[in-house]
């Protein structure tokens, strides 16, 4: 496989911070400590200093870009444990993957696709690519098979490049005033809530209980994700489509068992701001403060999504090239 030497990119960060809100109870399960007659089936996952739950930034990425990949109907040609499927750019040029023998589904290559781009992706093995491209991306070698695909002469190749992400998303932590308020919470939990279901035989009526720990409903975290400004072509699309999918994450679920209730949340208070690597710079020159630009807040994803042309024109305006 060739080697870059090229450094990717770092035109600037863009910061977004809000308030994450449970409005039903939330479940993102942690290691249980003991399995212990009539306890927890399902802990949720707690700070290990401060025994808060929080949510992890992992889980709320894994859960944006899901929504993206079917908001982007990317096929699913990457497969995982316990027989799950998942989208994946198996290089950075386009390609197909063999998901079964002879059977192929072809992937956009990481540069340019709009899921890989954010949330990044891990190269494929053993997966097919026409024989120009692999030839460009010095990727071709005789002594690999060929294979007609789609009416193109494709080669295989044994192993794909990663792409970093983009996108960052910070551990969600429980804002102090609701920390506060969860510490009162008279439930035999620290901080949480028991939830009791019950799993019944059709046929026996035999019953299955089991108990699950959730966070209560009116739960208040900090929800930040940061940006990297590489490409500045890209950097709208790239935003717009991080705000549809945490529109569309309110109308679905966070967490474990969305389907009976869970894990409905609400994203409020955005506040936006742009670093440019200049600004960066600038630090150095002026006792540890940069000219931040913040955008005007913004009150909810509804509002997001109707005023993302002003945040838009913001944003390109503080782009390289663009500044004024």
């Amino acid at each position: 496989m060739p080697v870059s030497y090229a450094q990717k990119p770092l035109l600037g960060k863009l910061t977004l911070t809000s308030h994450l809100s449970a409005e039903t109870g939330l479940h993102i399960g942690g290691g249980g400590e003991n399995l212990d007659i009539g306890g927890l089936d399902k802990p949720v996952i707690r700070d290990p200093l401060t025994k808060y739950p929080y949510l992890p930034g992992s889980s709320i990425k894994g859960k944006l870009r899901s929504i993206l990949e079917r908001l982007l109907n990317k096929p699913l040609n990457r497969t995982g444990g316990s027989d799950t499927w998942r989208y994946e750019s198996d290089d950075l040029a386009d390609g197909f993957t063999e998901v079964e023998r002879g059977q192929f589904v072809a992937y956009e290559g990481a540069r340019t696709c709009q899921v890989s781009r954010l949330f990044g992706s891990t190269g494929g093995s053993k997966f097919w690519m026409p024989i120009e491209t692999a030839r460009e991306e010095g990727l071709f070698s005789d002594k690999n098979r060929t294979h007609t695909i789609q009416n193109q002469n494709c080669v295989q190749v044994s192993r794909g490049r990663n792409a970093p992400a983009r996108l960052i998303i910070r551990d969600s932590h429980l804002v102090t005033e609701s920390a506060e308020k969860l510490k009162q919470v008279d439930t035999g939990l620290y901080m949480t809530e028991w939830k009791f279901e019950n799993g019944i035989d059709r046929v026996t009526a035999a019953a299955n209980p089991r108990q699950l720990e959730r966070v209560p409903a009116g739960s208040k975290f900090k929800f930040e994700l940061v940006y990297t400004v590489e490409d500045a072509s890209q950097a709208i699309e790239d935003l717009q489509n991080i705000a549809i999918a945490l529109a569309i994450l309110e109308d679905d679920a966070l967490g474990g068992h969305g389907s009976r209730g869970y894990g409905k949340v609400r994203f409020q208070h955005f506040n936006f701001s742009y670093r440019s690597l200049a600004q960066y710079r600038q630090m150095t020159n002026t006792q540890g403060t940069s000219e931040i630009q913040p955008f005007q807040p913004i009150a909810n994803t509804q509002e997001l999504l109707e005023n993302f042309g002003n945040l838009r024109n913001y944003i390109q305006r503080l782009l390289p090239g663009n500044e004024s």
